[in-house]
């Protein structure tokens, strides 16, 4: 796999224009939601930063409400290599895994003391895209959580075709979960879309039409105000599928292995499919039709979710 996209050059952009390195807020002064915009929670992840750069470049400006934009994982991101990109995905630990109290009062890596600096930023936000892209080449994914609202939001899109429901990763919290974005009683809404590969360079477009979107539902942007690059293309012929995650496959040693080079959204049409080995220990599907969701060994460590398995919605 080639990596397609160029490394952007953010010397002006994490700067940024409040107190918070690397984070752009612009209030509107109209009554209106507060839009929360993240990229580089990964290091390695290009295609968030692109989009955010380019709305920048763009002047966009919110016709209501308040608009943020956090490049985040700065640290990580000076130490990108597009031979080693997997190198640059944290510094000390993974961004996305310590949105949880404890984690923040107990500040002890990079990426834990940058979480504190993007917390406010964080918790005033009535919605979150964080924008993220993959080990391995694969359609968009739109991760929505488990809440209503947010899968709600991802139908309201339109794009990309899967929504992805899953409670998360057992070895952390992730922002899209922390706070008002996990409250069950609340209204805070939340998505984190997976563009693609990290490398190829139509993860920037996903990128960009996802916040398109986000801007035209929640209102901040009106008609004709974006780019029409920035608009997404749906194919009316191809329906969005929910797919509800029934079980992450957890890495319990680093000798795992899958039977064949998965890619992801693969439907495993019977039960008891072997698709890995763990230490020798057959990985089998569950049941019937089974999709295997954003399979990977590149971050292999026992503790680390390898693959999710998952059912199609009807």
């Amino acid at each position: 796999m080639t990596f397609d996209i160029e490394f952007p050059d953010l010397t002006a952009e994490r700067v940024g224009n409040t107190d918070t390195a690397g984070v752009w807020h612009f209030d509107s002064g109209v009554l209106g939601p507060s839009v929360l915009f993240t990229a580089l929670i990964h290091g390695n992840e290009l295609c968030g930063a692109w989009a955010l750069k380019d709305l920048l470049a763009s002047g966009f400006r919110p016709a209501r409400g308040k608009l943020t934009l956090a490049f985040c994982n700065l640290d990580a991101f000076d130490s990108f290599d597009p031979q080693v990109h997997d190198a640059s995905r944290f510094a000390d630990e993974d961004l996305n895994r310590v949105w949880t109290e404890p984690k923040l009062a107990n500040s002890t890596t990079r990426e834990r003391r940058r979480a504190l600096e993007l917390k406010p930023w964080v918790v005033q936000a009535d919605y979150l895209l964080d924008l993220h892209s993959m080990h391995e080449p694969s359609p968009p994914l739109l991760i929505t959580g488990v809440l209503p609202r947010n899968i709600d939001l991802g139908l309201r899109l339109g794009v990309p075709r899967h929504l992805v429901v899953d409670a998360g990763h057992k070895d952390g919290t992730r922002m899209r979960d922390y706070a008002q974005f996990g409250d069950p009683d609340g209204q805070a809404l939340a998505l984190l879309i997976e563009c693609g590969f990290h490398g190829d360079l139509s993860s920037i477009r996903v990128a960009k039409q996802a916040v398109g979107e986000v801007l035209r539902v929640s209102g901040l942007a009106q008609a004709g105000q974006l780019p029409a690059d920035w608009e997404a293309e749906v194919d009316s012929s191809l329906a969005q599928q929910v797919l509800d995650v029934t079980e992450p496959v957890v890495a319990k040693s680093k000798s795992l292995s899958f039977t064949q080079p998965w890619q992801g959204m693969e439907c495993i049409e019977k039960a008891g499919t072997v698709i890995g080995h763990d230490d020798g220990v057959p990985i089998t599907t569950p049941y019937d039709n089974c999709v295997l969701i954003m399979p990977s060994l590149r971050q292999l460590l026992p503790g680390v979710t390898v693959v999710r398995f998952a059912r199609q919605r009807h």
